[in-house]
């Protein structure tokens, strides 16, 4: 835990994000809450202020960034001398810090957990219509009414998880605690066997949880080792009638060998990202009956966005009380986070 000096008069904060965000993101309420914490800039800064970003952050020690945020340069931390902390009202943030940030010692949060809620609930909805070959059902519905005797049901399935960050634990546990009885098939280099069967999951390598699994979903980083994780091998391995399900990045799957499959048929997607993002018009992912592509919807939107913003306010509250952050980001952590 980092302690913070007390202070006679509270810090001075900017907010950095699209304006049109920021309103949603720090509706009144949560403005009010800030200002009687820091002393806060009346409006926040946008992201095409260009030169006037690092200006704004020349007496701010607490950035509050989100969306459209610049990147934290040592060029603009030159120019930010009391910054001491960035509590980021968003997801990521690779592409915001720099080495710079750390060797400042500048403490970093992400309201990342907050953000999982609403992937975790589009995945588990996503699993639920996969369960269901939904996409192949309806496909065939202009054809006439489905057989549906011999059909397996939605429950029992075998599903197969591709890492375990905060969302796909999430995923896990919620399908732990339904009464569907499906089997948790987990593949994370970096889960012991023990640690996967706490979250109720067996621990299996990649290629036996392509075999085994019905639905797979991606829940992995993107990192040089999982870029293209799942390539033309791997999706071959899938069962006849199995499911992808990407909210994860794009690029962990080899989109060629993707569209391979499911135009046979074989296998169906759901797809909140994709590579490149997004996919160019005319690209035949989009028009294939058994593929959903969507435009990277599954984290916060609309109303939702506002879950970030209490998020990053109570991080706020921590910091100025020298309580340790709950989204703390630190360097070491930083290239195995989404």
């Amino acid at each position: 835990m980092t302690v913070r000096a007390t202070r006679s008069a509270p810090p001075e904060a900017v907010c950095v994000m699209d304006p049109a965000v920021a309103e949603h993101v720090l509706p009144p309420e949560l403005r009010a809450r800030l200002a009687s914490l820091v002393r806060l800039a009346p409006d926040p800064v946008g992201s095409g202020a260009g030169a006037a970003f690092p200006d704004a952050l020349a007496d701010a020690e607490v950035l509050i960034s989100g969306w459209g945020c610049p990147r934290l340069t040592p060029e603009v931390l030159a120019r930010a001398p009391r910054l001491r902390a960035v509590v980021h009202a968003a997801g990521t943030v690779k592409s915001l810090v720099s080495d710079a940030v750390w060797e400042r010692g500048i403490v970093v949060s992400s309201a990342a957990d907050a953000n999982a809620g609403p992937v975790v609930s589009y995945t588990l909805a996503l699993i639920t219509l996969a369960a269901r070959r939904t996409l192949t059902m309806a496909a065939g519905y202009s054809a006439g009414w489905p057989d549906f005797a011999g059909r397996s049901g939605a429950d029992g399935l075998t599903v197969g998880v591709i890492g375990a960050s905060r969302i796909g634990r999430r995923v896990i546990a919620e399908l732990v605690r339904s009464d569907a009885g499906h089997q948790i098939l987990l593949s994370d280099p970096y889960v012991t066997d023990e640690e996967a069967r706490r979250l109720g999951a067996q621990r299996v390598e990649l290629a036996e949880l392509c075999r085994r699994s019905r639905v797979v979903s991606v829940h992995a980083p993107l990192l040089p080792e999982t870029t293209g994780l799942l390539d033309a091998e791997m999706l071959a391995l899938f069962p006849d009638g199995g499911v992808l399900i990407n909210t994860a990045r794009g690029a962990i799957v080899d989109t060629e060998a993707l569209t391979r499959e499911c135009s046979s048929g074989r296998l169906e997607a759901y797809l909140d990202v994709t590579d490149p993002e997004p996919l160019p018009s005319g690209h035949p992912l989009l028009s294939l009956p058994h593929v959903l592509v969507t435009p990277h919807i599954a984290g916060a939107q609309g109303s939702e966005v506002a879950r970030l913003g209490r998020y990053a306010v109570a991080e706020v509250e921590r910091w100025v009380a020298g309580e340790p952050l709950q989204g703390e980001v630190t360097r070491e952590a930083l290239p195995r986070l989404a």
